[in-house]
């Protein structure tokens, strides 16, 4: 293979693939909306959306491609899919747990995993937490699973405390 395809993740909606375009790209800096397109007559009696509705819209967050469909009811989200955003600081992780989550499922908030408003699943995930968790002494890894067994957004400053074991 001489050239490799970007994966491009589709997103299903009913009929909020614009508003949620613009939700995600109003929260992730270096994000876009690249295209949106539209339904036509052709295919009316299938896909039986109104002429000149949003059809989908093409959007980047960080440069990672999306696609945003409005497919109708037929489909909804789950927690079997979820993105991950990997944050340096609780700067970001507070940021990002605020955005996504805001409107959202406050339910499916556990171990740093959110619903989003449009029922998409997040996790919002402090990078250091990854280390801690594969540290080769499993006495560390434990305590660390412990406490974020607790949370629903990461605290990192407690997550650090229980792998030192304090």
């Amino acid at each position: 293979m001489s050239h490799l395809q970007p994966i491009t993740p589709c997103l299903w909606f009913d009929d909020q693939a614009e508003a949620a375009a613009e939700f995600y790209t109003a929260i992730f800096p270096n994000a876009r909306i690249v295209s949106v397109s539209r339904y036509s007559e052709e295919g009316q009696e299938i896909h039986q959306k109104p002429v000149g509705s949003v059809m989908s819209v093409a959007f980047e967050l960080n440069g990672q491609p999306f696609m945003a469909l409005n497919g109708g009811p037929l489909f909804q989200f789950s927690e079997a899919i979820s993105f991950q955003v990997m944050c340096e600081t609780q700067a970001d992780v507070d940021y990002y747990w605020d955005r996504l989550g805001a409107g959202g499922d406050e339910q499916a908030q556990q171990c740093g995993w959110l619903k989003d408003t449009f029922g998409v699943s997040w996790q919002v995930i402090p990078t250091a937490l990854l280390a801690m968790l594969n540290d080769p002494q499993p006495e560390k890894a434990q305590r660390v699973t412990a406490a974020m067994l607790q949370m629903k957004k990461l605290d990192l400053a407690a997550l650090r405390q229980a792998y030192a074991g304090s």
